[in-house]
């Protein structure tokens, strides 16, 4: 009976379907990759409507006063860091 609309699929055929499935199986991995990425909480910050000026000065003198306080800086190159970036 399978012989009177031209035979059964070939080895080709075969091959084609599962290669088919494996790119449908694939591009239904990467989309829920890349779905679970975008949901991520680094896309859901409330960003500023205008990035500021420069680095956050608090950061940077809190940065300073722990370089201070370990040792990596004198006294001297320490209160002319601060000057430098109080005067920003």
């Amino acid at each position: 009976m399978m012989g009177w609309y031209g035979g059964g699929w070939g080895a080709g055929q075969w091959v084609g379907m599962g290669l088919g499935m494996l790119v449908f199986w694939g591009l239904v991995i990467a989309l829920i990759v890349a779905l679970l990425r975008w949901s991520g909480p680094e896309h859901h910050r409330d960003y500023p409507a205008t990035p500021a000026a420069g680095p956050d000065q608090s950061a940077a003198l809190q940065i300073l006063d722990e370089r201070f306080a370990r040792g990596e800086l004198t006294e001297d190159e320490y209160r002319s860091r601060r000057a430098v970036l109080q005067a920003r």
